[in-house]
């Protein structure tokens, strides 16, 4: 049961997330978020085509994955990842790195997304529209950069929002949902993250929640910032996922 679930094609989670700030023209703007795709040893580049399917027909206007997308090189994890420059939003294609970039090549992984066609948000923002209202979508290094040694690395939520408009609401990609607290400091509205994988293997959700505020699903934090939390798309380690079911998230922004 632990191995099917964890091989097979997630389901799609489905999230309506009400957003004050959020302008006329973006309410049922939809944003379909990947995390933790985690390729690896095992050859899973049919599952990954057959993931993009799933996210191809859900009519996304903004697209994310917050990052571990892969353990390995890029050279060695081409072909896992090849399917994800067919992903198809209306908007924006957009990524950030997780930590386990951070025990690789992050520089090859923020330039393979580039090369596949997505915004790797490296510390920066860019801001769609749509209806005459608009969005800041915004994404920080993960947690973990900056102490990787790797310079010009490191989470910032200052440099990320640099230039844009306060008056307008945020969508910030960070990995970890325990970057909550600096995305409240920073006023944003919705942080969307991974890294827990829900747990992925019974009774550790209840570890994950030592390290980290929060394991799954949507939750408030501050007067104005949400945060979701995916259980994640693929798994690590051994392949078993146990009453910790992997998502393909559908999230609808709704304005107030």
């Amino acid at each position: 049961m632990g191995y099917a679930e964890a091989m097979r094609v997630p389901r799609v989670a489905r999230v309506d997330v009400t957003i004050p700030r959020l302008g006329a023209g973006l309410d049922g703007v939809r944003v379909v978020l990947l995390t933790d795709t985690h390729y690896g040893p095992i050859d899973r580049a049919r599952w990954s085509s057959a993931v993009v399917d799933v996210v191809n027909g859900l009519d996304a206007d903004i697209v994310c994955h917050t990052g571990d997308i892969a353990d390995g090189t890029v050279a060695a994890r081409r072909a896992q990842s090849a399917p994800l420059g067919d992903v198809r939003a209306r908007y924006a294609r957009t990524y950030v790195t997780g930590n386990h970039e951070y025990f690789g090549e992050a520089e090859g992984w923020l330039a393979r997304m580039s090369e596949l066609g997505w915004e790797a948000l490296h510390n920066r923002h860019i801001v769609v529209e749509r209806g005459g209202s608009r969005l800041v979508v915004a994404g920080v290094d993960d947690r973990t950069a900056k102490s990787s040694g790797r310079p010009g690395h490191g989470a910032d939520h200052a440099t990320a929002l640099a230039g844009a408009d306060p008056d307008l609401p945020v969508l910030l990609l960070a990995h970890q949902p325990k970057q909550i607290g600096a995305a409240v400091d920073a006023g944003v509205d919705l942080q969307i993250s991974g890294h827990t994988h829900g747990g992925q293997i019974w009774p550790f959700h209840y570890l994950v929640r030592l390290d980290q505020p929060v394991v799954r699903g949507l939750t408030r934090h501050g007067a104005r910032t949400q945060l979701y939390t995916s259980r994640g798309t693929g798994f690590w380690g051994p392949p078993l996922r146990i009453f910790a079911p992997s998502e393909i998230t559908l999230l609808t922004l709704r304005s107030a």
